[in-house]
């Protein structure tokens, strides 16, 4: 499976618009993209919800305060404390898209 970086998603990008006709410097669209990602994270932070149609949403929610165990000391009980966290999820259009992606997946990992 391969890993795409912040970096190469802004050379695609890059490159996508230099097709349509739009000429931007992959620095540029390297910092529309590092602030488009602080933007979602400032939201989140202020308890926001982020929506992009046909892509997705993200929400901060609370987890609950448990009891855990270590996995060094099982028999000693770890309390851990509830927290936020984000959760992500996909729109029509992405859960669309790599529903048909499961060939693809197979064939990489052989």
């Amino acid at each position: 499976m391969a890993t795409i970086t912040k970096r190469e998603l802004s050379i695609k990008i890059t490159d996508q618009l230099g097709l349509n006709g739009f000429k931007l410097s992959q620095l540029e669209v390297l910092e529309v993209v590092q602030t488009l990602i602080h933007e979602i994270i400032e939201s989140l932070a202020q308890g926001d919800t982020v929506v992009m149609r046909n892509f997705g949403a993200f929400k901060v929610r609370e987890t609950k305060a448990k009891i855990g165990r270590n996995p060094k000391n099982p028999g000693k009980d770890v309390h851990i404390p509830a927290r936020a966290a984000v959760k992500f999820k996909p729109g029509k259009e992405m859960k669309e898209k790599v529903a048909t992606s499961l060939q693809v997946i197979r064939e990489r990992k052989l």
